[in-house]
């Protein structure tokens, strides 16, 4: 019984490691997806801009709504409401392919970033 407490500590560290690892890698998708939707309207394509920045949102909520387990401090969840804010705004430009897009997109780029790495 006394061999187990070793193995059961060592469980529970690598699957608190396991659990760190997948939110990082979950906010390094969303800002590979913020960024993909950034060169894709730089390049007119509007619809593959509007799915990626989609998966970007939905990636930041998931990430936020997570709290406790999240890799976000409580600091960063809260700077990252107001994005949400102008997801609509956002998708509804690129359903309808303006090229004002472009500069929404920017705009929410430099934002995301100043709030991950501050």
């Amino acid at each position: 019984l006394l061999g187990f407490v070793p193995m059961w500590i060592k469980l529970r560290e690598s699957s608190s490691l396991l659990s760190t690892a997948t939110h990082e890698l979950n906010l390094a998708r969303a800002q590979s997806a913020l960024t993909s939707a950034v060169v894709d309207v730089q390049r007119g394509d509007y619809e593959p801009a509007r799915e990626a920045i989609s998966t970007f949102f939905s990636a930041l909520r998931a990430e936020t709504d997570s709290e406790s387990a999240s890799v976000l401090s409580a600091a960063q969840r809260e700077a990252a409401q107001p994005l949400f804010e102008r997801r609509d705004q956002i998708i509804t430009m690129l359903a309808r392919s303006d090229p004002a897009s472009l500069e929404q997109l920017s705009d929410l780029y430099v934002s995301y970033r100043t709030i991950m790495n501050p």
